[in-house]
């Protein structure tokens, strides 16, 4: 297995793009997923690093956008119901196809939006199943909508040969959840899984169904107390060994370290993995 570091964790600590991925290189990982927050002077270095080690993914909207204060994921929704806000989204999802390209990554990672909650995100207790039955049944208006914007990105996706991964997110408003991805994949969309999401969903109560394996392209790999934790793997309750079948057949495996994450904790969480699913 082959694993890659999202630049996350040190992009607002390391200025320089070499030295990020030196250090990267350093913690023995073999792969760069360049992250949200990865700024236009950090991208020089990485490439310059690119006969060392490669960008295999790069975390929508990266690099940060000029426009933008700073890096979010969420900056520009595609699943929008407004028609300019979903011109925005498509402009910047574009840009990120064809800075991966440029990069060689194979992949870009988006969170593709939230559907409006009215206060339903936070029902719990006897009423959690009610929850999330309006959810799913108000999330229908956002996968015809996300539909057709996937159309219109088909082509840009096949012409640079890059595929783009919907992210489950660690929400109930988080679009799609796991239902709707089944309605919106296809040959150049797919899913990305991140394991402390999952665990936040299945604590809460808020997973419509099994994961669609089959539909998983990457994988971010963080551990979780349950929260959005983004601890080291083997710091938190994450069952990884139950993970493994599914890691096997993942074209990308990320860690994904809080910014918080000290390097020596980062290195063991690496080799924890390493270990687990060996």
């Amino acid at each position: 297995m082959k694993f890659s570091l999202s630049t996350n964790w040190c992009n607002r600590t390391i200025e320089s793009g070499e030295e990020i991925a030196d250090k990267a290189i350093e913690l023995g990982f073999e792969e760069l997923e360049l992250g949200f927050h990865t700024t236009q002077a950090q991208v020089k270095g990485f490439k310059a690093r690119l006969d060392r080690i490669p960008v295999g993914s790069v975390h929508a909207f990266c690099p940060v956008p000029l426009s933008a204060p700073q890096g979010y994921p969420e900056l520009y929704q595609l699943a929008n119901p407004d028609e300019d806000g979903r011109r925005i989204a498509r402009f910047h999802v574009v840009k990120n196809v064809e800075f991966a390209a440029e990069m060689g990554a194979a992949t870009v990672v988006l969170h593709a939006g939230r559907v409006p909650s009215d206060g339903f995100g936070h029902c719990f207790g006897w009423d959690k199943r009610g929850a999330v039955e309006r959810r799913t049944k108000r999330g229908a208006k956002f996968v015809e909508i996300l539909k057709t914007e996937l159309e219109l990105l088909q082509p840009v996706l096949e012409h640079h040969r890059v595929t783009l991964a919907l992210e489950n997110l660690p929400y109930l408003e988080g679009f799609p959840n796991e239902s709707e991805l089944k309605a919106v994949a296809g040959e150049w969309v797919k899913g990305w899984f991140d394991t402390g999401h999952d665990y936040v969903r299945q604590q809460h109560g808020w997973k419509t169904s099994e994961l669609a394996e089959e539909l998983m392209v990457g994988m971010h790999i963080q551990d979780s107390c349950g929260e959005d934790d983004h601890l080291p793997p083997g710091e938190g309750k994450i069952d990884f060994a139950a993970l493994k079948g599914l890691a096997a057949r993942m074209r990308h495996l990320v860690l994904e370290p809080s910014h918080a994450v000290k390097a020596d904790a980062l290195r063991k969480g690496l080799d924890f993995i390493r270990k687990t699913w060996s």
